[in-house]
């Protein structure tokens, strides 16, 4: 037996994505979902005249739907050198009545694809459950820190303050577009169906003694019996790969969306103001015992970094697929889009992990906040001198010189910034200490932030809990390494 630790161990299967996403790709579901399309078709074909497939042949089809001998069905490919073949073979072993009539009028696309399309929806449907939970535990935080006075940075250089939540607030904003995004994928996601070699439905024409009607009824029960409400329309032999490339896309824009989250909240772990959970037994450095590293929005940066490197897949398959079909876009499939479901789906249970345990340390925000404050009161004092008498432009130039003397002792001396002090002592500014008190008060200087915070709560996040309530998954997500 070949020693596990001498093959190369998929890290999204191992170490990142859950079981139900796992299972979603895996082949258990893969083949039975197989078997359940040959089943649709057979039943469907006898609803629409075929009296010569029977209910016994219908019944041993359903019973051994979940009946895989996969290692026959590997026995049957080594032979026959493909897969849909091996498993037809396989499938008939265990449903002898039925053998003669499993995979009747149709090409290897009409499992392949179809379930391909299946396991499109369970992922994009798992994925919802996580962004929805996610969005739903971040919405918590936005409205605890409505209120909480923080730098807003342009440039990254500090700009007028904003509160702790409304920031939260442009995540979710984000976030919000991924969701309306897959929504919009599940609502109109197009079944492949039942087609023909070419999407044709030449093979039909016979079965059902040129009935067109009958083929095209085949197909909607079909598409029905598998969970869709939509089928393309025409078709070569395959679904048109476009629908590949736009899934990618909206993937792709989730990961971007985690991507742009993490950067934002490193950048606030490195000012000190907010921090990812941090394990009580949890190491940082494996040479600086003090650090406290934000790895788990590192792993997410480096999964966004691969989700987005595989839309371009879905670019180039479609692009490249000749007339009705080339199979060059196989072995691409098989890759591309099962690993950016995998990726995505363990992005979203870190960032969940985050959601639920950020530590918030409002002394370090105040801090940082008065800081640049005594710049950011200037237009208010001048505003207040001119109301006493005095002339804008005289006002204007004392405030000049003096901040231009504050910044260069913050920049080259490292001293803490006085420049209201500095103003109070200079004396040609009508402007006292306690009038400088409210005149510092930072919850004076964030607008109507608590106000858009709660307004874009009430008004987009809630109804869409409300309207997706069984989406929003229960149970805390723990972090694994």
């Amino acid at each position: 037996m070949t020693d596990p630790n001498n093959i190369y161990d998929y890290p999204l299967c191992s170490r990142y994505a859950s079981e139900q996403m796992k299972h979603i790709f895996s082949p258990n579901f893969k083949f039975s979902t197989w078997r359940k399309l040959w089943y649709y078709l057979a039943q469907s074909e006898q609803e629409l005249g075929l009296d010569f497939i029977t209910d016994e042949q219908l019944t041993q089809l359903k019973d051994n739907i979940h009946n895989i001998d996969f290692a026959k069905a590997h026995q049957y490919e080594v032979e026959l050198k493909h897969d849909v073949m091996a498993h037809v073979h396989a499938y008939g072993d265990v449903a002898p009545l039925a053998r003669k009539i499993i995979h009747l009028g149709v090409t290897s696309a009409y499992v392949g694809d179809n379930t391909d399309l299946i396991q499109i929806k369970e992922g994009l449907t798992l994925l919802k459950q996580r962004l929805v939970t996610f969005i739903a535990t971040l919405s918590k935080f936005a409205e605890q820190y409505k209120d909480l006075p923080t730098l807003g940075y342009t440039h990254f250089q500090a700009a007028q303050l904003t509160t702790v939540g409304k920031r939260a607030t442009l995540w979710l904003k984000s976030f919000m577009f991924d969701l309306q995004e897959i929504e919009h994928r599940l609502a109109t996601l197009e079944f492949r169906g039942v087609k023909g070699t070419t999407g044709t439905a030449a093979s039909f024409k016979e079965l059902f003694g040129n009935d067109y009607s009958k083929v095209v009824e085949l197909d909607k029960l079909v598409t029905e019996k598998a969970g869709f409400t939509h089928r393309q329309e025409v078709s070569g032999q395959t679904y048109d790969r476009k629908q590949d490339s736009m899934v990618l896309q909206t993937l792709a824009g989730l990961a971007s969306s985690a991507h742009k989250f993490t950067n934002d909240f490193r950048l606030l772990q490195h000012l000190k103001e907010l921090e990812e959970p941090f394990g009580k037994k949890q190491i940082g450095s494996s040479a600086m015992a003090y650090k406290r590293n934000p790895m788990r929005c590192e792993r997410i940066s480096a999964l966004a970094k691969f989700v987005l490197s595989l839309e371009m897949n879905g670019h180039l398959v479609h692009s490249t697929q000749w007339f009705e079909r080339t199979l060059d876009d196989s072995a691409n499939k098989r890759l591309s889009y099962p690993q950016a479901f995998l990726a995505l789906d363990a992005i979203l249970m870190i960032l969940q992990n985050i959601a639920e345990g950020i530590v918030v340390y409002p002394k370090m925000i105040e801090r940082n906040v008065m800081r640049e404050l005594p710049f950011m009161a200037t237009e208010d004092i001048i505003m207040d001198c001119v109301k006493k008498g005095m002339d804008r432009q005289e006002v204007h130039e004392v405030i000049r010189e003096l901040s231009m003397e504050q910044a260069r002792l913050v920049k080259q001396e490292g001293q803490d910034n006085r420049l209201i002090e500095a103003i109070i002592a200079d004396g040609r500014l009508p402007i006292n200490q306690d009038e400088i008190k409210d005149l510092l008060n930072p919850s004076n200087y964030i607008g109507f932030a608590p106000q858009q915070v709660e307004e874009y709560l009430t008004q987009v996040i809630y109804p869409m809990l409300e309207r997706n309530r069984e989406f929003v998954l229960s149970e805390s997500v723990e972090f694994t390494v």
